[in-house]
């Protein structure tokens, strides 16, 4: 059996007082794909769930070796993010994947596509919204029948 990858989409503006019940509804996701021998966690690093989810990750990968952390990073100087949690969350990555060299209109959606077309299973932190990234991206999983897992807010 090939390795089993999973990734997260969500928004960035989690709503106020939701970020514990969200980092909770996370962290028993992520521990369930482990338990259903998912190895591989993918993480577009965008702040809000992004991060959320990849702090969760790593801290897991403290205790279990067999478990990878791969940042999808839209564009090639999105590495230089300022922010100190990034960093030390980009530093426990396995790898590190750039979409295009430079920011552009669509460099985020394809990153989503990668991130969908790598993965087995796509957690989805969700609004509810019709428009934007996290609509886009688990509608796009729903077309390549990818299985879904929507922690709605």
């Amino acid at each position: 059996m090939g390795e089993k990858t999973c990734c997260v989409t969500g928004h960035r503006d989690v709503p106020v007082g939701k970020e514990q019940y969200v980092e909770e509804a996370l962290r028993k996701e992520v521990l369930a794909a482990i338990a259903a021998g998912y190895t591989r966690f993918i993480s577009g690093f965008a702040d809000g769930v992004d991060l959320t989810f990849a702090a969760i990750v790593a801290a897991e990968k403290k205790q279990n070796s067999c478990l990878q952390l791969e940042a999808a990073l839209p564009y090639r100087n999105r590495i230089n993010a300022k922010s100190p949690l990034f960093q030390e969350l980009l530093a426990c990555c396995d790898r590190v994947y750039v979409q295009s060299e430079k920011s552009n209109r669509q460099c985020y959606h394809e990153r989503n596509r990668y991130m969908v077309l790598s993965s087995d299973r796509v957690i989805a932190v969700y609004d509810g919204r019709s428009t934007g990234g996290t609509f886009y991206t688990i509608r796009f999983a729903q077309a390549n029948e990818k299985e879904i897992r929507i922690i709605e807010i």
